[in-house]
């Protein structure tokens, strides 16, 4: 019993030794070819003796491992012997006195220290790269002590940066073209967990004039993003030529971001790429039960029975996908007089005013009416089966 209770004592020390050397390597000063490591031994000394940008961190805190590649990346673009700030870290399990000085109650805490001030600005924005350059570059300018180093590096930060929107520029930035907008506050921890792989998205298609990759902050610009109705962050809309054709449900990891671009501009230039007689063709053939409503007899035709309508514009993708499969659905209940599948073309102006009260904010957007009143909105699989098990599920015993 002694002796295998010392085994798993040996194993658990083993376990532990083998955690901290991972933690060592994941945060240890040999990894960190550009970054400062400040200690008690040095750290009043040095601080005195230019600018500096601090985070104070913990090698066990996820979101310090999290930003360690882009604060390294920051120091290997200013960290050189001409630049006037200085990029550095401090390990608060192993130095505790400073991180108790410096009020550090969170990990990371990330602070500026202008030359010969001991008291610095904390920073609160998402931790990407272009944003945490900007504010050094505020800092600086306070003093009026922006160097050539840090300039290189703002331009260097911002040619991989998604575009940054306000109110005054959105509705003539997303007026024409095709536009992924990422909708945030700078508070929110899941925007800065988005932030570094926002920019990489916004990378891989920094070539691709077809599309742009732009974000705007909702704590600054509410106009814009109440009028597309955010409630929560971040949210991610795809917007071609003004109109909002679907919110991003998605994983918002790198490779699943740029999956969904691909696939909608992939959607587009197959739909350009039809031939007229193709179109023609595919066509469904118009159908006595299927009615394209509008303003003028949309109330009236709801007003008995289930009702389940399309909210539709002809340039979208999805709803493209979408038609045959609403044809079917229609001729299907077209011999149960109680049931109606129709369709609302928002993009038609007399349709506009309708699609607004309905609230419609994205296409294709399915809703189901009973006796006049909205009872559901449809958000399952497109497929034919789910959409009639939807239908039938709103179904009383006075329709069968």
């Amino acid at each position: 019993m002694i002796s295998r209770s010392c085994k798993m004592n040996s194993l658990i020390h083993c376990f532990l030794i083998i955690l901290c050397l991972n933690f060592e390597h994941a945060f240890g000063h040999e990894e960190d070819e550009y970054t400062v490591q400040y200690t008690v031994e040095n750290y009043a000394e040095e601080l005195p003796k230019r600018n500096h940008f601090i985070m104070f961190y913990a090698p066990w805190c996820g979101h310090c491992r999290r930003l360690a590649p882009t604060w390294e990346q920051l120091a290997e673009m200013l960290n050189e012997d001409d630049s006037n700030v200085r990029i550095a870290k401090v390990d608060c399990t192993v130095d505790k006195k400073i991180c108790s000085d410096e009020d550090v109650t969170g990990y990371p805490t990330l602070k500026f220290f202008k030359k010969g001030n001991s008291n610095g600005e904390k920073f609160r924005g998402p931790r990407d790269l272009p944003t945490l350059t900007t504010f050094i570059n505020e800092q600086l300018r306070g003093g009026d002590e922006e160097s050539d180093t840090l300039k290189a590096a703002l331009k260097k930060a911002e040619s991989a940066s998604s575009i940054e929107l306000t109110e005054e520029n959105f509705d003539s930035h997303v007026k024409q073209g095709k536009h992924f907008v990422k909708f945030y506050a700078p508070w929110c921890g899941h925007c800065q967990q988005l932030a570094p792989i926002w920019q990489e998205v916004a990378k891989t298609f920094e070539f691709d004039s077809s599309l742009s990759i732009a974000k705007i902050d909702c704590t600054k610009h509410k106009s814009v993003c109440t009028q597309y109705e955010i409630k929560a962050y971040p949210t991610l809309l795809w917007i071609e030529n003004g109109e909002k054709v679907e919110k991003y449900q998605g994983s918002r990891t790198h490779e699943e971001l740029v999956n969904y671009i691909k696939k909608m501009l992939d959607q587009e230039q197959a739909t350009t790429k039809e031939k007229p007689e193709d179109k023609k063709e595919k066509s469904p053939p118009a159908d006595k039960k299927e009615i394209e409503l509008t303003a003028e007899n949309f109330r009236n035709t709801i007003q008995t029975g289930i009702t389940f309508i399309k909210f539709f514009a002809p340039w979208c993708g999805h709803c493209k996908s979408l038609a045959p499969t609403w044809d079917d659905l229609n001729k299907k209940y077209e011999p149960t007089e109680n049931i109606k599948i129709m369709k609302v073309d928002c993009t038609a102006q007399e349709n506009k005013g309708l699609c607004n009260d309905e609230k419609i904010d994205g296409f294709p957007t399915m809703y189901l009416y009973k006796d006049g009143e909205k009872i559901s909105e449809y958000t399952g699989s497109r497929s034919l089966e789910d959409l009639s098990d939807f239908v039938q599920g709103h179904v009383g015993h006075d329709e069968l």
